[in-house]
């Protein structure tokens, strides 16, 4: 008897109608003679709703750590309630159909984690209990997105917990499979809402599901395919709504046929990129950038160091460019400044309003030719570059966030040709009826 972990999103669990949707088919891999844990978000947009209503309420942040500690306690408890509402009702719905379930929380689950509010990481999971119920043939509902710390507290896993809470039961249960049902049919080449000729990806690997997601997709949470990843547990991404399609198969590089160059093309419009000019050509400075960032607990990813150049007395100076995300970028800055007196800095710059388009691809590995592409589209499109930054299987630039969609719809037609043939031949035909 095989076992399956399914994840269900909150527009998958939005209304009654879409829960007693669900209940079908989590007794449906039942029926197929699977044991079967299924994971749920909180319904629609309540999560939000929460978020809002405990900010209202929320003491403002200060040094002492314990006060703000307390509070972020209280802030944790308050969101982890829209999964117990989701799961309960979705037992319930289960049990309607005539089979047994039971819901857990957490805690109940054995869901141990850090003592870090909003943001805490799952330590281990004592399965017994888990195990127990599906031995007594239970479908066991499991609250997503939440577990306990060492001390009894409630904690909240962040974004796109749910998705990490499915991945580590499926890991701890030594899962078949994970299937994450959301409302789209699996992975894209591409956003469908920005290039509709977008392909769905029958497979793609763990790394490369990776770094899409690091790089702006948002069909996958980063922190649940690195679990995926790092404990072999086969993902599969397919449709609440359109059950019967096999949706995108995550699995190991190993298991893959690199015959594409490119398997995907991300855009991340949630960029500032700041920058630390003119400081004297030694070494320590970028240092004590990064390490002020991390003391401030800002995450930075693009770098560019400028190559160095003279000033007017010929002493070397160095620009030191990265970017933030835009809920960061104030902090970021504030920490620049700060260090302008330290490190000998002429000022600090701030460009807005920029978006990360990338590509990436195992199959991108020894290939040359890529990266030319990539620019010449931009340019052909008439994008600027504002910074690029590349690793083994992706290719990132930073262009004006107006430009975001032209750019990723430019790419899209040079490293999936095959998806436009349609488009191309459609434009042929108008071209020829008026006389190009």
């Amino acid at each position: 008897m095989a076992l399956r972990v399914l994840k269900f999103g909150g527009s998958s669990v939005a209304d009654a109608d879409k829960v007693r949707h669900v209940a079908r088919l989590a007794a449906n891999t039942a029926d197929e003679g699977h044991q079967v844990v299924v994971v749920v978000s909180a319904m629609g947009k309540t999560t939000n709703h929460l978020v809002e209503l405990g900010q209202t309420l929320m003491p403002a942040a200060t040094n002492d750590a314990t006060a703000n500690r307390a509070s972020g306690r209280e802030y944790d408890a308050l969101l982890a309630t829209g999964e117990m509402v989701s799961t309960a009702l979705l037992s319930l719905a289960i049990q309607q159909l005539g089979y047994a379930a039971i819901g857990l929380n957490g805690q109940q689950a054995g869901i141990q984690t850090e003592s870090l509010p909003n943001r805490a990481r799952i330590l281990a999971i004592d399965t017994d209990i888990i195990f127990n119920h599906l031995n007594q043939g239970k479908i066991v509902v499991v609250t997503g997105f939440q577990g306990v710390d060492g001390d009894g507290n409630i904690t909240t896993l962040g974004r796109g917990g749910s998705d990490t809470s499915a991945v580590a039961l499926a890991a701890a249960l030594q899962a078949d499979r994970c299937d994450i049902y959301t409302d789209v049919q699996g992975v894209y080449s591409t956003d469908p809402r920005v290039v509709p000729e977008a392909i769905r990806l029958n497979q793609i690997a763990y790394i490369e599901m990776l770094e899409l997601a690091r790089v702006g997709a948002k069909v996958l949470h980063p922190r649940s395919v690195e679990t995926a990843r790092q404990a072999d547990v086969p993902l599969v991404v397919r449709s609440t709504f359109h059950p019967e399609d096999p949706g995108t198969m995550v699995i190991a590089l190993d298991n893959m046929a690199l015959d594409r160059r490119v398997t995907g093309i991300a855009c991340d419009k949630n960029q500032v990129r700041l920058a630390l000019v003119g400081f004297s050509d030694e070494p320590g400075v970028a240092g004590q950038v990064f390490g002020a960032m991390a003391n401030g607990n800002i995450s930075v990813d693009m770098i560019v160091q400028a190559v160095s150049h003279p000033d007017p007395n010929g002493k070397l100076l160095n620009d030191l460019a990265f970017t933030v995300t835009a809920q960061e970028a104030a902090d970021a800055k504030r920490v620049l400044e700060n260090l302008l007196p330290t490190v000998g800095a002429r000022g600090v710059f701030e460009e807005a309003d920029l978006a990360k388009v990338s590509i990436v691809g195992a199959g991108m590995i020894d290939r040359p030719g890529i990266a030319a592409d990539m620019f010449q589209a931009l340019a052909t499109a008439n994008i600027p570059i504002r910074m690029i930054a590349t690793s083994e299987i992706k290719i990132s630039c930073l262009v004006p966030k107006n430009d975001a969609d032209r750019a990723v719809q430019g790419l899209h037609r040079v490293f999936f040709p095959e998806a436009h043939e349609n488009e191309a031949s459609a434009a042929s035909m108008v071209n020829e009826k008026i006389g190009y």
